[in-house]
């Protein structure tokens, strides 16, 4: 079940706030579990037994971790507790490159895998582990109650494409959560706003990449520069329209996730833009891989080592593909020249340079996540600097509004009025009256059956 369909928006979360708001104290968690559950299984039944399975696991974990006293003893759990958790993401998700790969350079006798990716699997998993984690830390504590950490694991507002969620910055608001009205305006706003985003802005924006990628080399540099500035946009509004939803549906529910997204198309740098670029997952790799592994702690080498190693695996998380492992590749470069050789050199350019350079490089990073093979991602790479004819320039011409309110969406210009407005007497009125205004646009859209993919499902 997607956010951004009817059965979701008219049915199932209806009828899980009327549940939720009904019932008091701790019932509501033992009403949201149900209510997760019946989210994750309307569209993959057979893999809740899996994410069943991932909850006893991480949950058994770190109830052993605060019994066992050994730190041998404690060291083990841990271990294989990670090891059960790779296990399951590795062999859901990349047995079948595995296995391409394998066949690729000879190893023909090696059966070819084809396994179905349950939903959400890398974010329940990761949210998993760094529940583990944390407790053999001493982070946090281990919660004694079933329910709750298995709510909190199979959370539906978050489950399918995050943010990542910490059990440490949402203990507290699993046992004894507030909500209010005011709160509860602040969620539907923001709800509102992600599903717009996603809707209005990406589900339009794709269909230009879509056309052009199909074969850039018909639709000329012109149509290929529209192309990923769409695909820019559109990944941005996909991904960025879910973590608004999840977030204002954690609010209506007394919950407070983190922001996921800051603008980051107002980055000044690439560094910049992973500050603000999908914050839950770049953070969780700066915690639990890259300090661990030494950081920057023991020299230049070391530190290119462990970052080229994150951003290899930031990679590979996003996909199953060597596409993917070169884009996280890429970014690994990129952040190497910004730390040692071109730090200096950008902070002296004017703020535009610094944020046309950051975005041309961005852009060009998206070719290579959303092209199927690093060979599709050369070619239209190619054709964006050979100066071919092709599309009319018309037909692109005819793409500019939905590419001008995307950028005028993606950055900080609205909020910043709105904000520097928001106690005259009249926004609360034209709040209501454009949230109104954005849904009937929405249910417009999904009632006429508009193209309507999710991109980060296959995450």
């Amino acid at each position: 079940m997607v956010f951004s369909s009817l059965p979701f928006l008219f049915l199932f979360l209806p009828a899980t706030l009327l549940g939720y708001f009904l019932l008091r104290g701790r019932a509501r968690n033992y009403f949201l579990l149900l209510a997760n559950l019946i989210f994750y299984a309307y569209g993959e039944p057979i893999y809740l037994l899996l994410m069943l399975a991932s909850i006893a696991v991480n949950y058994g974990a770190a109830v052993l971790l605060e019994r066992q006293i050994a730190p041998k003893g404690r060291r083990i759990v841990l271990i294989i507790a990670i090891v059960l958790n790779l296990a399951a993401l590795g062999w859901f998700k990349y047995a079948g490159l595995a296995s391409d790969t394998l066949r690729s350079v000879g190893f023909s006798f090696i059966p070819k895998v084809s396994v179905a990716l349950p939903i959400g699997i890398s974010f329940y998993t990761f949210q998993a582990m760094s529940y583990v984690i944390d407790v053999y830390w001493g982070r946090c504590r281990a919660t004694k109650n079933f329910v709750d950490f298995a709510a909190y694991i199979s959370l539906f507002p978050q489950l399918i494409a995050g943010p990542i969620v910490r059990y440490r910055d949402v203990a507290d608001q699993l046992t004894d959560r507030r909500t209010s009205l005011p709160r509860f305006s602040w969620g539907v706003r923001m709800f509102v706003i992600g599903l717009a985003k996603k809707v209005l802005l990406a589900n339009q924006l794709v269909l230009l990449w879509e056309t052009v990628a199909a074969d850039p080399h018909a639709a000329g540099t012109l149509a290929a520069w529209f192309g990923m500035a769409a695909y820019t946009l559109h990944i941005y509004f996909d991904f960025g329209g879910y973590s608004n939803m999840a977030r204002g549906l954690g609010a209506m529910m007394g919950f407070d996730f983190c922001i996921n997204f800051d603008y980051p198309y107002c980055a000044n740098s690439i560094t910049d833009f992973w500050r603000r670029w999908h914050i839950s997952l770049s953070t969780w790799f700066r915690d639990y891989v890259y300090i661990p592994l030494g950081g920057s702690r023991k020299g230049t080498g070391n530190t290119a080592r462990n970052l080229l190693i994150v951003w290899m695996l930031t990679g590979l998380w996003h996909g199953a593909g060597w596409n993917f492992v070169f884009w996280g590749f890429y970014y690994g470069i990129l952040l190497l020249l910004e730390k040692f050789a071109l730090k200096d050199l950008i902070a002296k350019l004017p703020s535009p340079i610094r944020r046309i350079y950051t975005l041309v490089l961005v852009a060009v990073g998206w070719v290579f996540f959303a092209s199927p093979n690093l060979a599709s991602a050369g070619q239209y790479l190619l054709v964006l600097v050979n100066g071919t004819g092709g599309m009319a320039p018309m037909q692109l011409l005819a793409w500019l509004p939905i590419g001008l309110a995307g950028i005028f969406a993606s950055t900080p210009t609205a909020a910043k009025f709105w904000n520097k407005h928001r106690d005259r007497a009249i926004m609360p009125v034209l709040e209501a009256v454009l949230c109104l205004i954005a849904l009937v646009l929405c249910t417009a859209g999904l009632v006429s059956g508009s193209y309507n993919p999710f991109l980060y499902f296959r995450f």
